[in-house]
């Protein structure tokens, strides 16, 4: 492909370099030099009290691999080293094959929570005859995703005591097949609520799905050969030893593993805004899988194998996304995020935007233990301080680069230098 010192080319010319390798169609690369967004009469109908849209940059990162195949990654951020760092991950990642991603399961879970059950005993008795009753009836309130081969095939039950309360938690497992599933599980529970009533002869307080996605984990793993992190094999060694060290440290300490999940999330919210998707339901979710063993972890983990001179890298998240519904089919430019990705479906979407979150981790982890994450979070800043300190598109580059040479890479000094090429 011909993606070489892709970022020095012009929007323009990237646009067309996607046109070209049948990435995008004609009609999404016009939608895109045209900068043809969302229709504000269709973002009036997707929120309350509508004044507008809102922009970010859309970016790609090319040459991604997952489970040996290449992809273009689509993401959206105002962060300017997030795509940078996520395509020199992609790069050092891919010369050792790139990532591998495995979908554990695909499910989706909602709950009925029911309190002032007369009766637990009876109320129990009752749930566990009528199981099978309630998960026909729960399909047959939503019966197109039954259709399409989905539907709840599980149904579970857990007291839970707090203070002096009791809840009886009844749990519906439902396959939502490639959509994110909120509102078909809420039909389902609000369905089968009367019933749960009845028969625990107790009152139920909601019924809703819950974002805590843990039948719908995704792995993926990569192995770095020492040899690409440095041209110095000791001090790539040194790299790869830090980078395992890094890791563990998250394991450990609580205030490292927030900002060792926030770097993953940077890579993640980013492709998952771009695929429509909800990233607030995806961040609950991973957030509180990184606390599954009752203490906050980095959710990403790096080993390195010195007999090998490997370095290996493991995540594995709840991820809850959707190839269709919600924003998906309404936005042009989700649309055109989907088809620069060749339109997967929501298993492996899922598996990418997992292997993007272990990249983007790898990157801040190798800048951390070895240059300082500041040398090319600040390059790439500096030209939104240029631009900050009012400088055109002509002279931004001009500042920019200047300002890097700086001892302090700040506003004044952006200020200061535009003056002296004006």
């Amino acid at each position: 492909m011909t993606f070489s010192n892709f970022y020095k080319k012009t929007r323009e010319d990237r646009i067309n370099i996607l046109k070209e390798e049948q990435i995008i169609s004609n009609e999404s690369a016009d939608k895109l030099l045209n900068n043809q967004t969302l229709d504000v009469n269709i973002a009036g109908k997707m929120a309350e009290n509508h004044i507008g849209t809102f922009a970010l940059p859309f970016g790609v990162v090319n040459n991604f691999i997952v489970n040996n195949k290449p992809y273009t990654i689509p993401m959206v951020t105002e962060e300017p080293s997030v795509i940078a760092a996520c395509n020199n991950a992609a790069k050092t990642i891919g010369k050792s094959g790139g990532f591998s991603a495995d979908i554990l399961d695909r499910k989706m879970i909602g709950q009925v929570a029911l309190y002032d059950v007369e009766n637990i005993d009876l109320a129990l008795e009752n749930l566990q005859r009528e199981g099978t009753s309630l998960l026909k009836l729960a399909n047959e309130a939503h019966p197109s995703i039954v259709k399409r081969g989905g539907g709840a095939c599980d149904i579970s039950h857990e007291i839970i005591n707090f203070e002096d309360t009791s809840f009886l938690v009844v749990y519906l497992t439902v396959d939502v097949k490639e959509a994110m599933g909120a509102n078909i599980l809420n039909t389902m529970l609000e369905a089968i609520k009367p019933t749960l009533e009845t028969l625990t002869n107790g009152t139920a307080l909601m019924g809703i799905l819950s974002n805590y996605a843990t039948k719908s984990l995704v792995k993926a793993t990569c192995t770095i050969d020492v040899s690409t992190l440095n041209k110095d094999i000791l001090e790539a060694r040194n790299i790869a030893h830090k980078i395992s060290l890094a890791s563990k440290l998250a394991q450990a300490d609580v205030y490292r593993a927030t900002t060792h999940n926030k770097g993953i999330f940077n890579g993640i919210d980013a492709i998952v805004i771009a695929s429509g998707n909800d990233w607030r339901a995806v961040e609950a979710a991973c957030h509180a899988y990184a606390v599954k063993d009752n203490k906050y972890r980095g959710l990403a983990t790096w080993n390195f194998d010195k007999n090998s001179d490997k370095l290996n890298g493991e995540l594995t998240l709840p991820m809850p996304v959707a190839s269709v519904g919600g924003s998906i089919g309404l936005n042009d430019t989700v649309k055109i995020a989907h088809e620069i990705m060749n339109n997967p479906d929501a298993k492996t979407l899922a598996t990418i935007i997992v292997s993007v979150g272990l990249a983007q981790n790898f990157a801040a982890l190798k800048a951390l233990v070895s240059v300082g994450i500041q040398q090319g979070h600040m390059k790439l800043h500096a030209k939104s301080l240029a631009m900050l300190a009012g400088a055109n598109e002509s002279e931004a580059d001009i500042v920019a680069k200047k300002l890097t040479q700086e001892k302090h890479i700040n506003l004044a000094t952006a200020q200061q230098i535009l003056e002296t090429i004006r």
